[in-house]
């Protein structure tokens, strides 16, 4: 196979987690003759600082013109002055909207052998295996009007949460999409006792789990899944909810797997390049150390070869080969052990059997 992958190193520890991840996927082409052509684009404060904007329309078009996208992380405490007309954040959102990437599928599966990394009880985190799906390009984040304004002297600044029918149709499809190949339950979080849209989006799901017979479907609101996701996560298969509330809920879910460098994430739409990324944030306060937790990284890429490349052999494979190293006990520092970012990439690709 012959693919071009745009990489899209970021801020902080990006260059470094993207670099693993690249090394990984070349040794992948190596054993199974795919070609796959790299190119590196700016994005977040990185392009900032070079082009006066968080990611240009010219590195959007090379995005666009690829087969998927593999991101580092974004932001850092350069750029993070609330007031600033650019922010690096930009460059994300830009992205997810420019490919028109709606959904965002976060897999929470934890080693058995991370168990004691985690601060639940080991009993809560048997048989956990979940997908959180986040709809990406409606909700507060996108919604009009935004913005700031001063009335009686008084500064007021206003966020919309906005979302129309077929937005929260197609993302709820792709649950039940998903749940079908799973264990068939989809659990919808939602505020519908508070928010018309959460009540949009309950009828919408309603109307769906009626044309999904054999799949469970359940409603949340969201402060309670907050609390089921370290009460009882084992309950989960598929959660399908709007975009900021995934935000909120993906990260407490991070914790069920031991750190945040665990988790990977891939942003899909209907056609064109799916953009791949770690859950964790840019970590300046480590970057260029050397230590930074490659594995979601590693992860995000085998997602990449599965949803965008359709390699599921090669996409199992990486998979396979970071449990096997977790299970002999490589760990970087956030896990508690000593291995580098480096090392901890040479490890799982001594493990790749292809």
């Amino acid at each position: 196979m012959n693919a071009s992958i745009v990489v899209l190193p970021g801020d902080g520890i990006g260059p470094e987690v993207t670099s693993s991840a690249v090394k990984v996927l070349q040794h992948i082409g190596s054993k199974r003759n795919h070609s796959f052509t790299f190119t590196t684009q700016l994005i977040g404060g990185a392009s900032i600082d070079r082009t006066g904007v968080a990611l240009t329309d010219e590195a959007l078009a090379v995005c666009k013109a690829s087969d998927a996208i593999l991101l580092g992380a974004v932001g850092g405490p350069r750029w993070d002055n609330p007031t600033a007309p650019v922010r690096p954040e930009q460059g994300l959102l830009a992205l997810r909207k420019g490919l028109q990437l709606y959904a965002n599928l976060r897999p929470v599966k934890p080693y058995a052998a991370l168990i004691g990394s985690s601060p639940l009880k080991p009993e809560l985190l048997r048989g956990v295996d979940f997908v959180v799906v986040r709809e990406l390009t409606g909700g507060l984040y996108f919604g009009q009007p935004k913005g700031r304004d001063t009335i009686d002297g008084r500064v007021r600044a206003v966020d919309t949460m906005e979302y129309c029918d077929f937005e929260i149709e197609r993302i709820v499809k792709l649950a039940f999409k998903l749940a079908a190949g799973r264990r068939k339950k989809v659990t919808s979080v939602d505020k519908a006792n508070v928010l018309e849209t959460s009540r949009l989006w309950r009828q919408i799901a309603v109307r769906q789990g009626e044309l999904h017979a054999g799949i469970a479907l359940e409603h949340m609101l969201v402060d309670t899944a907050s609390m089921r996701l370290v009460t009882s996560p084992s309950s989960f298969d598929i959660l399908v909810t709007e975009n900021t509330f995934g935000d909120i809920l993906t990260d407490e879910a991070s914790v069920l797997t031991g750190s945040m460098g665990m988790l990977p994430s891939a942003s899909l739409g209907d056609g064109g390049p799916g953009l791949y990324e770690p859950i964790h944030g840019s970590a300046p306060d480590i970057a260029g150390k050397g230590i930074a937790n490659p594995v979601g990284t590693i992860l995000s890429a085998a997602l990449l070869l599965r949803y965008s490349l359709q390699l599921e052999e090669e996409a199992a494979a990486i998979e396979v080969a970071v449990e096997r190293a977790v299970n002999d006990g490589c760990r970087t520092t956030d896990l508690g052990g000593k291995l580098g970012t480096e090392e901890m990439t040479s490890e799982i690709i001594q493990r790749l059997t292809l």
